[in-house]
């Protein structure tokens, strides 16, 4: 039976992938180790240079101190306590983990951050990090020109981004800087500032496209600078106290009451940031609308839908999210139809944002980047894989340079250490609405000239101080990868074929299995995070099947109380909710696993389906060198715990 489900054809081994990391089985230890001492000597020399006039200033003789050998002999104790304690970590480095959005460091960026360390920069400025804040400016512009975005600095609307602890805060900043563009235009209504062409009202005013609000901001500031000191002090203070940010929430729409709060429009996949970010910035968890999906994807024909409601009863939209690789499933939104829907509403003159939250399937993009920066055909990158891409998942990259701003996680994809997240907006421009002076820090106002501008970069972001040894990783990473198809490009087109694979072998096992579970992928992947939904034949209850999948997933879980060894694979799990997948899609794979609808729960734990969910990160899934295919290893493992547990409760039981 298996026969009738071909697996793809194994990939050719790529050899230049074998110096990317320290290895499944340390196999790099020596390079890693030559470049880290390597560098430390080279930190000490220049400790030892800054001022080679000044004489040591710990003796040579502290060494045999006995207080010396105190602390010396507390602090070896503790690292080696510490050390001990972290062989109980999740082993990410490992073709056997396959759980969550973790896999082992790529060495540039991990010896970049190491090297970086003892320097200790704070990316907030140049006075305390005069090397790793232009790293960090230039590394938003590196992963802006792998978004399509524009990355010239040199011209006007260039794009910026910088570094977060992580896709949360880069989703924060995303709304910070949609709402003070939206506000800002109505502000200069409400300071009646005359000299620049405004809107008649103030809905229209807060309904500027995004290039509008930024052409406003311009003319005003080009008018401001042609005043008079005096009276530019006079209209800024004018205008400032007009603003969103001054006024907060409850006063600027107070002073406005034909307006109303505005909505956040995000699909039922959304990651629970945006609830987060909401919170956050004031706005409240009921601003955020949570759209429908089709297949786990946005679905365009409801996003239509909730703009024209929302156009005829007056109710502005903030922002429209398109998720660019769910953290659940792997999905692809349509970003390409959420950019036509917001240019049919904005005849209906309605307008917003639109952010990619691309903190997982980012670095995808490098697959449809050509060297030089344009976009490669579906042809083109449809050669190297069985499905990949489909049509909408390449469209929706192509239209990625249209959207407004994004959030991508070095740390997921770009296989660096945790926390590197980004974020990055199409125009630069609009910042300067984020703008924070603190003197002690800024000694200056606004600086000539985009690099130098961004140098006080603290006065843009939400962080008051942050590790500058990110940025070198991130930075470095990116000038020994490029974010192109041939050079970064290769790990994730690595992935994406075990994805292809881990698909196809995952139908297989639903043959090789149908004696004893149902088992199905309940959605093609888009990326590479593939799903499984199983359920042990003769139940019919949703309740039954999560007790099965638990019981699977008690073995795959990472567990401090037992030794690391005992675990052969790791995975995730996750849930499918009928709210979130629509009836059709509920009846479908319901029946797909032969689950009675009927007994989905209303309350509790078993108002959803559990599935398990595999993170297929790691390039070494197929090891070419020894013949070994984890992915064979993994069903292998799966079908042999789904016999034991059919065979001892012949089904799960809630």
């Amino acid at each position: 039976m298996s026969a009738a489900v071909p697996l793809p054809a194994p990939a050719p081994r790529d050899y230049a992938l074998d110096a990317c990391f320290l290895g499944p089985y340390g196999e790099n230890d020596g390079l890693l180790e030559k470049l880290m001492v390597e560098f430390l000597r080279d930190h000490v020399y220049w400790r030892r240079n800054f001022h080679p006039e000044d004489p040591p200033t710990i003796a040579t003789a502290a060494a045999h101190h006995p207080d010396y050998l105190a602390f010396e002999s507390r602090m070896r104790r503790e690292l080696h306590l510490l050390s001990a304690a972290l062989k109980k970590s999740v082993p990410f480095h490992s073709p056997r983990y396959i759980g969550h959005m973790a896999c082992d460091l790529l060495l540039p960026g991990l010896a970049a951050q190491m090297l970086t360390l003892p320097y200790n920069p704070n990316n907030v400025s140049e006075d305390a990090a005069p090397v790793t804040v232009d790293m960090e400016v230039q590394a938003g512009l590196q992963l802006a020109r792998m978004l399509g975005y524009p990355h010239d600095p040199a011209k006007p609307a260039c794009a910026f981004g910088h570094l977060t602890s992580g896709g949360t805060l880069a989703n924060y900043q995303a709304l910070r800087l949609a709402l003070a563009l939206k506000a800002f235009p109505v502000a200069l209504r409400a300071a009646k500032v005359s000299g620049i062409e405004l809107p008649a009202d103030d809905w229209s005013a807060f309904n500027l496209s995004p290039a509008e609000g930024v052409a406003t901001l311009e003319a005003w500031q080009h008018w401001l600078a042609a005043q008079t000191p005096a009276a530019r002090m006079h209209w800024l203070q004018r205008v400032e106290a007009e603003r969103v940010e001054q006024r907060g929430l409850a006063g600027f729409f107070a002073a406005h009451p034909s307006l109303r709060v505005p909505l956040v429009l995000a699909p039922v996949t959304a990651h629970y940031s945006w609830s987060k970010g909401l919170k956050l910035l004031g706005l409240g968890r009921d601003q955020l609308e949570l759209l429908p999906t089709d297949g786990m994807r946005l679905d365009p024909a409801a996003l239509r839908d909730t703009l024209v409601r929302c156009a005829r009863e007056r109710q502005p939209v903030l922002m429209c999210v398109a998720v660019l690789g769910s953290t659940e499933y792997g999905t692809i939104d349509p970003v390409h139809e959420v950019l036509a829907a917001r240019d049919e509403s904005r005849a209906r003159g309605l307008d917003f944002s639109v952010h990619a939250d691309a903190a997982w399937g980012g670095y995808l993009a490098t697959l449809f980047r050509r060297e030089d920066g344009s976009l490669r055909t579906r042809a083109e990158v449809a050669a190297d894989y069985v499905r990949f891409p489909t049509a909408a998942v390449h469209a929706a990259f192509a239209a990625l340079g249209d959207t407004d701003s994004a959030t991508v996680d070095p740390h997921k994809l770009g296989y660096l250490p945790y926390g590197s997240g980004a974020f990055i907006c199409r125009d630069h421009r609009p910042m300067a609405l984020l703008a924070e002076r603190a003197d002690y820090v800024f000694h200056t106002g606004t600086p000539a000239g985009y690099l130098a501008r961004y140098r006080s970069l603290g006065q843009f972001i939400p962080e008051g101080s942050k590790s500058g040894a990110a940025a070198a990783a991130v930075y470095v990473t990116h000038k020994v990868l490029p974010l192109d198809h041939r050079h970064f490009g290769r790990l994730p087109c690595a992935t994406v074929r075990a994805a292809e694979a881990f698909h196809a072998r995952a139908r297989r096992f639903a043959l090789d299995l149908a004696d004893c579970v149902h088992a199905l992928v309940p959605f093609a992947p888009d990326s590479n995070l593939v799903c499984l939904a199983l359920n042990p034949r003769g139940n019919a209850s949703v309740a039954g099947a999560n007790a099965f999948v638990r019981a699977l997933h008690d073995t795959l879980r990472c567990d401090p109380g037992q030794p690391l060894q005992l675990k052969e694979f790791f995975g995730s799990v996750t849930s499918l909710r009928p709210e979130a997948l629509g009836a059709a899609e509920t009846a479908r794979i319901l029946a797909g696993v032969a689950l009675d609808a009927g007994t989905l729960e209303r309350a509790g734990d078993d108002d959803r389906l559990l599935i398990l969910r595999h993170t297929l990160m790691n390039p070494y899934l197929i090891d070419h060198e020894n013949g070994i295919s984890y992915i064979d290893r993994y069903f292998e493992f799966l079908g042999r715990r789904v016999r034991e547990l059919t065979a001892a409760t012949g089904h799960a039981q809630p």
